[in-house]
């Protein structure tokens, strides 16, 4: 059951009531659910998505990494891995017009991939595929009728409650996912991936900066800050590297 409690803001003069929901451990539940539903219900990042119909959170991550690096632009070509529940693609479908709604600009193409079904989203094209499997590189091949300009990943293995082992296992999808888009990116192409940090990662971004000109580390504002995670953004890519 979820108490409120109130706090008072005075803003444009106006008495303003800012609704902190506090939650109570039901029987049978987790402290730990308890904590994470407490958090949830107070993210003012899962407040901002509901209202503006982002599909979570995370859209946020994506849409200030590439306020930054400026990677989907208008024509740009997508391919978004681990896309469910398809936030980023929300946010990739406007910025590279893959509507063609910006007139003048040039039209891009979104291409999202998951193991699960994933609702349909305007102005990409979503399928279901394991981008682990032998032939995956030749399939994102076929769907884009070409080379992707951006590969991006928000993946995480699921969590085993063991911080190591869930570094390790996060690192190998990240390192899965950069060897596709070494198999799909154009020159001068965009990996973007979330990793966690932990020490692991030092041969994922040795092997990053033999293909891309420039590897950044970045923790974007929407990422909570009691996380371990980051994100990588690797650009200009080398296809001879």
């Amino acid at each position: 059951m979820a108490k409120k409690s109130d706090k008072t803001k005075n803003t444009s003069g106006r008495g303003q009531r800012d609704l902190t929901v506090k939650v109570k451990t039901a029987k049978g539940r987790k402290i730990s659910s308890t904590r994470w539903l407490q958090r949830q219900l107070n993210d003012p990042y899962v407040k901002r998505a509901q209202a503006e119909g982002y599909r979570g959170r995370a859209a946020y991550k994506i849409l200030e990494l590439d306020d930054r690096f400026r990677f989907l632009v208008p024509g740009a070509r997508v391919v978004d891995l681990g896309c469910a529940p398809g936030g980023w693609c929300q946010v990739a479908v406007p910025r590279v017009n893959a509507l063609g709604e910006k007139s003048g600009k040039a039209r891009g193409y979104v291409l999202g991939i998951d193991l699960q079904e994933v609702e349909p989203i305007a102005g990409a094209e979503i399928h279901q595929l394991d981008f682990m499997a032998d032939d995956a590189d030749a399939q994102v091949k076929a769907w884009l009728g070409g080379e992707a300009d951006v590969v991006m990943s928000d993946m995480a293995a699921a969590s085993s409650g063991h911080k190591q082992t869930d570094h390790l296992r996060i690192i190998a999808l990240c390192e899965a996912a950069a060897y596709l888009a070494f198999d799909v990116l154009s020159e001068g192409g965009t990996f973007v991936s979330k990793v966690l940090a932990g020490g692991a990662e030092g041969e994922l971004q040795k092997l990053l900066k033999q293909r891309f000109t420039k590897v950044a580390n970045v923790k974007p504002p929407a990422s909570r800050a009691d996380s371990s995670e980051k994100f990588v953004v690797a650009t200009g890519f080398r296809r001879d590297g």
